[in-house]
């Protein structure tokens, strides 16, 4: 299990745009399961609404976890992934 930790820096959070691309990349690692934690709340990242549904805003801190066959590798697309869109 890998994991990191993230300060949401968007000025609107995790809102439809970077939710719906935030899905599509975790359904990128077949055989892993991401996800994502905000106040002791967790929610699969490949579940759109759920992941909405946390009501992420500018400043919160998220913890994303990988777990499975590729998880070293979604830790480090998902790491860019957060740097370059939240």
């Amino acid at each position: 299990m890998k994991q990191f930790d993230y300060t949401i820096k968007d000025p609107i959070g995790i809102h439809a745009r970077p939710a719906g691309l935030l899905v599509k990349e975790a359904k990128a690692f077949a055989g892993t399961v991401v996800t994502i934690t905000k106040n002791g709340t967790t929610v699969t990242a490949t579940q759109l609404m759920k992941l909405m549904g946390l009501g992420v805003k500018h400043g919160d801190v998220v913890t994303v976890q990988a777990e499975g066959a590729n998880e070293e590798a979604a830790i480090a697309a998902l790491s860019d992934f957060f740097n370059k869109n939240l």
